[in-house]
C-alpha cells in the first residue's frame, strides 16, 4: 500500500476504483478525446469512472439524481444530467463509449446515444450481442478483473490525490446489517466501508 494511502482509502480499490478502471480501459478502451457516457457518476463505481475518464481526457457525460448534480461535476464530469426530469437520449448523442451501471431500461436506452463504432459496457448483464452486430457496435458485459498493474496504478493516483476515494459511509462489523440497508438504497455517493477494527484510518 503506498505511503499517504489510509486503509479506509485502500478498501475501495478492489470493488468500486478496479471495477471502473477495468470497464473504461481494458473493455472500453476508452482515451483521451473521446466522449463516454457513465450513468450512475455518483454511485460506489460511477464516482471512480467519472474521475478516471476526466483524467485519462476524455470528455465526460454522466446521469445522476438532483440532489448529486453538483457532485458528479465536481469528480470532473463536463455534463450531468438530471435522470429524474430529463430523458438522456434526448440530450446526448455520438458518445464512443457508455457504462452502464443500472441495467434494465437504461441499458435499452443507451444503444440510441452511441456513434457507430462505439462501445457499450454493462456492469449488470450481458448486452445483446446480435444489436451490437446489427449496429456495427461493440457491447460487452464487464466480468474480468483488473491487473495488479491496475491495482497498483489506481492506488498511486488515489495516494498523489490525482482520484479521490470516495466514501459514502463507513461501517464498524458490528453493524454490517445497517451497511447492507444503506447498499440497498441504491442512492449513496462512492463506497461503504466495513471495519474489521474501531478504526481504519492511517
Amino acid at each position: 500500500m503506498p505511503e499517504h494511502l489510509t486503509f479506509a482509502d485502500a478498501a475501495t480499490i478492489t470493488g468500486g476504483a478496479a471495477t471502473a478502471w477495468n470497464a473504461l480501459f481494458n473493455e472500453g478502451g476508452l482515451t483521451a478525446g473521446q466522449r463516454v457516457l457513465i450513468h450512475g457518476s455518483a454511485g460506489g463505481v460511477g464516482a471512480f469512472a467519472t474521475q478516471f475518464a476526466s483524467w485519462k481526457g476524455a470528455y465526460v457525460i454522466g446521469t445522476a439524481s438532483t440532489a448529486n448534480i453538483d457532485f458528479v461535476r465536481s469528480l470532473g464530469a463536463e455534463m450531468v444530467i438530471d435522470y429524474t426530469c430529463t430523458q438522456f437520449e434526448k440530450v446526448v448523442k455520438d458518445v464512443d463509449l457508455v457504462l452502464d451501471t443500472v441495467g434494465g431500461e437504461i441499458l435499452n436506452r443507451s444503444w440510441s446515444v452511441l456513434s457507430r463504432g462505439g462501445t457499450l459496457i454493462s456492469l449488470l448483464e450481458q448486452p445483446s450481442l446480435e444489436k451490437a452486430m446489427q449496429l456495427g457496435m461493440k457491447a460487452n458485459r464487464n466480468s474480468s478483473f483488473a491487473s495488479n498493474k491496475d491495482l497498483k496504478t489506481i492506488a498511486e493516483l488515489i495516494a498523489q490525490k490525482k482520484i479521490k476515494a470516495v466514501i459514502d459511509k463507513t461501517f464498524l462489523l458490528h453493524e454490517v446489517q445497517q451497511a447492507h440497508r444503506q447498499s440497498e438504497t441504491g442512492h449513496g455517493r462512492g463506497r461503504i466501508v466495513l471495519c474489521i477494527a474501531d478504526s481504519l484510518g492511517g
